[in-house]
């Protein structure tokens, strides 16, 4: 009889755990600490903070307002200042107590910058030193080995996940402070057109509205989800027999007013806004990913990413290997209806309904959207939710063997 209660309380504690995430913001935990209020912002601004919260070990070597202000006052552009606040994350966790044990008394860490492949030689390496009298000393590996700046404190710890931990003063590095081009130079239709998606890149050259929604959105951030010359040949005919509405309506839907790279779409699973979306016509997808591969999902259809054109904050362009479908645009296949039971089957047709003098009555369905392309149809009528559920099954039966097994030990 004491079985029922402890198996009961294995179970509660299985599933807590289970559902237990390492998810974290840097942003909000900033927040707490109102003398980085500038550090914060420009982590926000940069779009770093969203790269940040995609990692799971990670350090945070934040500078408060007094040091920012020095660094603001060379008046850099926001990419150069991107590169040097990229040197600022470590893809390492070092919270406080590790710093002073540190493997022969040094460390080399990787950091975001040397992540973005923009980092010649070892300069997006930072050098971690502990020194005499409990100091630890921080500097970019390619500035002579000096140790600009001394840890501080920490403001914030998740072990292992991420340590936000102060240092006294900015890191130093030429190559990071180095001009670096604007996005305002990309020519993102030619990029397009250079690398195998000239179909779609001519229909966004040929629709105004839809051009210079993507041109007014680069500075801010912007994904583009490009579909194949082969993909979009084949699409094209339903292309054209859009309204001028639907036609831009259509190409802001394949692209995100916000920098996405590779890793974040692989963590940041879910619902997406594009730049089509508007009140209740939502034009939005669904993000999924099973190990490396990253999928695009409506109702209507799925598609693959299959490569990226360009990576460099604030804009990338993947290639997909079919046209994306909105909701909005297109009806999701119907679901095979059910075979007629004998006795149906035997019977007669019945008469088309007739309409005034006569006549076939028409469809309804005149003003709605089309039908999905064929070799599309298929992708989607399935019932979404039959792999939460097998998914949910596995789960629970796994959970309920653990149990099992624990109590026979």
């Amino acid at each position: 009889m004491q079985l029922r209660p402890l198996l009961s309380l294995l179970l509660l504690l299985f599933f807590t755990t289970a559902t237990t995430t390492t998810a974290h913001n840097v942003t909000r935990m900033l927040a707490a600490h109102p003398e980085f209020s500038s550090f914060n912002h420009y982590l926000t601004t940069t779009h770093l903070a969203s790269e940040i919260n995609s990692r799971t070990t990670i350090t945070v070597l934040a500078i408060d307002n007094a040091a920012m202000s020095e660094l603001l006052s060379k008046h850099l552009s926001i990419y150069s200042l991107k590169n040097i606040l990229s040197l600022h994350v470590l893809l390492d966790y070092f919270g406080a107590k590790k710093l002073h044990q540190i493997t022969n008394g040094t460390a080399l860490a990787a950091t975001m910058f040397q992540a973005t492949g923009t980092a010649p030689g070892s300069s997006g390496f930072v050098n971690i030193t502990d020194l005499k009298g409990g100091k630890v000393g921080f500097g970019a590996e390619n500035n002579g080995g000096s140790l600009d700046a001394l840890f501080v404190k920490s403001l914030e710890e998740k072990p292992y996940n991420i340590s936000v931990i102060q240092i006294s003063k900015v890191l130093t590095s030429d190559v990071a402070e180095a001009p670096t081009p604007g996005p305002s130079e990309l020519n993102i239709t030619g990029i397009m057109s250079a690398h195998g998606c000239k179909q779609f890149a001519d229909a966004l050259l040929a629709n105004a509205e839809a051009a210079k929604t993507y041109e007014d959105s680069v500075q801010g951030g912007l994904t583009v989800f490009c579909p194949l010359d082969d993909a979009f040949k084949a699409f094209y005919p339903k292309y054209k027999n859009f309204t001028v509405a639907n036609k831009t309506a259509f190409l802001e839907f394949l692209a995100v007013p916000v920098y996405q790279s590779l890793a974040m779409l692989k963590s940041n699973n879910g619902l997406m806004n594009t730049l089509a979306t508007d009140g209740a016509r939502k034009f939005d997808f669904t993000v999924q990913n099973e190990g490396e591969e990253v999928t695009l999902k409506t109702k209507i259809n799925t598609v693959k990413i299959t490569g990226t054109l360009i990576d460099e904050q604030p804009v990338a362009i993947y290639t997909t290997d079919k046209v994306l479908l909105p909701n909005e645009l297109f009806k999701a296949a119907p679901t095979p209806a059910p075979a007629p039971a004998p006795e149906e089957a035997a019977d007669s047709p019945k008469p088309a309904k007739k309409g005034h003098k006569g006549a076939p009555v028409p469809d309804s369905d005149a003003d709605s959207p089309a039908d999905a392309p064929e070799d599309d149809a298929a992708d989607q009528t399935a019932d979404d939710n039959a792999g939460v559920k097998v998914g949910g099954a596995r789960f629970l039966a796994m959970g309920l063997s653990l149990c099992l097994g624990v109590l026979l030990l």
